[in-house]
């Protein structure tokens, strides 16, 4: 069975085809694919370092909110009583494939690209500096 070691939010997971999992949340909407990077691929054949030529897809199933953890802080004899909460921001990821990279982005590199637009003319230099005024001196403006 081939499995790939994927990295996601600075954790790594080790995941198979179909698998689904919680991980932190990812900028993504949700019913959008990704492709995460590959740090280890392997199972059937050789196994590959560094997921050369090993391209996993993956879909955002839903964000949802981890259970809830209740946090208290307490000191005896002193009547100091504190209680927090926290839910943790998670995404439910499912693994789509696993497999090679597909020759088809060459082929989308080589299509026609669209043309930019125009470029816009070059900003105006700004105008020169005046130079200074002269001080006049209290002597000059008594004469």
């Amino acid at each position: 069975m081939t499995y790939a070691i994927i990295s996601l939010g600075g954790k790594q997971y080790r995941v198979h085809e179909g698998e689904r999992l919680l991980v932190d949340r990812l900028p993504y909407a949700e019913n959008k694919t990704f492709h995460p990077a590959v740090l280890f691929s392997g199972g059937e054949g050789k196994p590959e370092l560094g997921g050369k030529g090993v391209e996993v897809t993956a879909e955002v199933v839903e964000h949802v909110l981890g259970d809830k953890v209740r946090i208290g802080k307490y000191r005896a004899k002193s009547g100091y009583k504190r209680h927090n909460g926290f839910r943790a921001h998670l995404t439910q990821v499912e693994i789509a494939k696993i497999g090679k990279k597909q020759a088809q982005k060459k082929a989308e590199a080589t299509e026609e690209k669209p043309k930019a637009a125009p470029k816009k003319p070059a900003a105006r230099k700004p105008a020169a500096k005046k130079p200074a005024a002269t001080r006049t001196t209290k002597a000059k403006a008594d004469a």
